[in-house]
């Protein structure tokens, strides 16, 4: 008996490895082969070869067809793992509920955005004032632009008496948007459509027109082309784009990338934004009730943010980080507006502040270690109350209309689904207005902070979800996330994706990493420039102590960030190929020696310097860049680039060079794959069905390459 059992554990063990050896030859990918070019740039006397710049011409016939031949492969690779339209199906289950607004009033009607379920754009709906909602009708509804929902709905926005409703569209996801002027009891189209706008809001001055901003036409591909000198038009309602009066920008000595323009509630001002870079701006006002008035300088230099958050007449209430690393609001005379006349109005605190106004009173927001603390004052700069939360969170909202004294904030957190709450602005009542509708159970999850030590001995915060009773045994499908860049705060938020993988055993850990705006000023510059290096320290620091504390392990962890994320999760795996089992690269900046001659990205230089700017910038650009950083001999992490090929912001060639490089040069079994959405941009506007499949894919890939066969609590919900 003996015998034949051990005879039968052989046979056994015989066919699971013949089983193990054919999947494992079933997913070998056979990637398509990539042409290299010899082009070569020189900076300050060191030549840097470039083999894939012809896949930065996005028109060509050759990055089409390589386009294509990539995705087959991804595809090919995806449509084996076995579980793939299980997690697909799951995700569309749990996103088939109800999601409505908070509701804002607009003349006559009341309006709210309303998500049925699986519709890949949010409809805007409407009823009268003083009616019930119950007969609300559908006002515009953007799945209608096209029939995939590639064609998306940006900023809408009412002239005063709410009578015109002026709305911008994006198709494919472009940063190039059209605005549309519509009859709001009509529901037509009044006007030509504008053409030619980006980076831009839509403020109207009293029912007669409006500010916009755009940039010429570029030479070249839209998509790619560098855009760089941003002006601010005025439309007036009855009158051909080609007419609109050129406002601000477009000469050599206002030459600036970003310049937003912004009328005062009251329609006395027009405040405008010259900006150079993603941080820092100028200030100019304009009297609008002056005919020909000038515009009056508040700042001339670009090293503060500041912005107008409020006028009682011709007193200003203005949002600063001048002199006031953490931000605080001054009042000042719009007839001598500069800063040696401003007046603390809400000082300096050691938390970040944000601000918004509303119902006559101000509201103070202050991150405290990234949770939501709110204050309200009135316009004598006294504290009316600290505002009770709902709990440890995010909170956003406490705006509106001077007159409006309801208002509305939501409540979200990592494993708190987002709700929304009523706030009255005199009393301080709030009540529940809307609980969301999601099938989720947030009492089996959890959500704690913690505090590490990067490289250097800086505390870095970071927030861990998961559900409870979680085994700390070092094999729980881990992803950990990140950003740090441009100032950006990375507060908790709940996300309908993140729940499906926790339901999965899936751990959710968010790094808040210098470069972010978690801690004001200095801590985004102490991810900036030649300090870049703190931040992939910070993350790689984050991943360790994950491992450490036996939340996961190496083939457990993937690191995941989109944008200047995506930079970081290419720096950090190409320093440390050994620190993750799985990289989720998104629409990643990777080639940092010329991110700044594709469309805006020069703008980015305030974060990054520019390999222009100096041989000591060149050589750290050089020392980490992602794209030139990948060995041969390296056995890098498996890895999903995702992109869009109508990605504007950040050019999809940032991508492709990357893909390219890692699958000439991955060593070992790992997959390296790029999964390009056609007709999808950064990510703004993505329908529904689309944000799905990839989140599918994304999750997909990821267990799959931890060594999962199924999906590790498949009946669990």
């Amino acid at each position: 008996m003996k015998k034949i059992a051990l005879t039968f554990f052989s046979l056994s063990l015989l066919v699971a490895c013949e089983n193990n050896k054919k999947e494992k030859k079933d997913m070998v990918v056979s990637y398509p082969e990539t042409k290299t070019v010899d082009t070569i740039d020189t900076y300050f006397g060191v030549e840097v070869k470039d083999p894939y710049r012809w896949l930065e011409d996005d028109r060509s016939a050759e990055t089409e067809a390589w386009v294509k031949a990539e995705n087959i492969a991804t595809n090919n690779y995806l449509d084996k793992i076995p579980f793939r339209k299980a997690l697909k199906d799951r995700l569309s289950e749990i996103w088939n509920y109800e999601k409505v607004s908070a509701p804002f009033h607009e003349g006559d009607y009341t309006y709210f955005y309303k998500n049925d379920g699986l519709q890949n754009q949010s409809v805007l709906y409407r009823y009268k004032k003083g009616e019930d909602a119950k007969t609300a009708t559908v006002f515009l509804d953007p799945n209608t632009f096209k029939e995939d929902g590639t064609v998306s709905l940006g900023v809408t926005s009412f002239s005063k008496n709410g009578k015109i409703l002026a709305y911008s569209i994006s198709e494919g996801g472009s940063d190039w948007r059209k605005i549309l002027i519509m009859d709001v009891e009509t529901k037509t189209i009044i006007e030509d459509t504008l053409i030619d706008v980006k980076f831009s809001g839509i403020s109207w001055y009293k029912n007669e027109g409006f500010y916009y901003s755009s940039y010429d036409k570029p030479k070249g591909s839209e998509l790619s082309a560098k855009t760089d000198q941003h002006k601010v038009y005025y439309h007036k309602l009855g009158t051909a784009q080609k007419t609109d009066a050129l406002i601000y920008g477009g000469t050599a000595e206002e030459k600036h990338r970003y310049i937003n323009a912004n009328v005062s509630e009251d329609n006395r001002y027009l405040f405008i934004y010259p900006s150079v870079s993603t941080s820092g701006n100028k200030l100019l006002i304009k009297d609008l009730t002056v005919p020909n008035s000038k515009f009056v300088t508040v700042l001339d230099h670009t090293d503060s943010d500041t912005g107008v958050l409020e006028n009682d007449g011709s007193k200003l209430y203005l949002v600063t980080n001048l002199n006031a690393p953490n931000k605080k609001i001054i009042t000042v005379d719009a007839a001598n507006p500069t800063p040696e006349h401003w007046v603390d109005f809400i000082p300096e605190t050691e938390y970040v502040l944000s601000a918004s106004k509303g119902g006559g009173y101000f509201y103070a927001h202050y991150m405290v270690d990234a949770i939501s603390k709110v204050k309200q004052y009135d316009y004598s700069g006294k504290l009316i109350r600290d505002i009770a939360l709902p709990g440890l969170g995010s909170a956003g909202g406490f705006g509106g209309k001077k007159e409006e004294k309801t208002s509305y904030f939501s409540f979200t957190n990592y494993n708190t689904p987002n709700a929304i709450y009523e706030f009255n602005a005199d009393s301080g009542a709030i009540e529940l207005f809307r609980k969301s509708a999601i099938k989720f159970n947030s009492d089996n999850y959890e959500s704690h902070q913690v505090f590490y030590t990067s490289k250097d001995g800086t505390k870095i915060p970071m927030m861990i979800t998961h559900k409870k009773g979680l085994e700390l045994n070092g094999k729980n499908p881990t992803i950990l996330y990140g950003y740090g860049g441009f100032n950006i705060s990375l507060t908790p938020a709940f996300s309908t994706p993140n729940a499906v993988w926790m339901e999965q055993g899936g751990v959710y850990a968010v790094a808040n990493l210098r470069g972010g705006g978690e801690y004001g000023k200095a801590w985004h510059d102490a991810g900036t420039q030649q300090k870049k290096q703190n931040v992939f320290d910070d993350f790689i620091a984050a991943a360790e102590y994950l491992k450490a504390e036996k939340y996961t392990s190496t083939n457990y962890l993937a690191i995941r960030g989109g944008s200047n994320g995506g930079l970081l999760v290419g720096a950090t795996m190409t320093q440390r190929p050994d620190l993750a089992k799985v990289a989720l690269p998104a629409v990643g900046v990777l080639d940092m020696l010329r991110y700044h001659t594709f469309t805006a990205g020069a703008g980015w230089a305030y974060d990054y310097g520019t390999a222009e700017d100096s041989k000591a910038m060149f050589e750290y650009l050089k020392g980490y860049s992602p794209v030139h950083n990948v060995k041969a001999g390296i056995e890098y992490p498996a890895t999903l680039i995702t992109t869009g090929d109508h990605d504007d912001r950040v050019v999809p060639a940032h991508s492709f060079k990357f893909a390219a490089e890692l699958q000439s040069k991955q060593t070992g079994s790992n997959p390296t794959l790029i999964r390009i959405e056609t007709d999808a941009g950064h990510g703004a506007g993505t329908p529904i069905s689309k944000t799905i499949e990839q989140y599918a894919d994304i999750y997909g890939f990821t267990l799959y390459n931890m060594g999962f066969k199924a999906l590790p609590n498949a009946d669990e919900k």
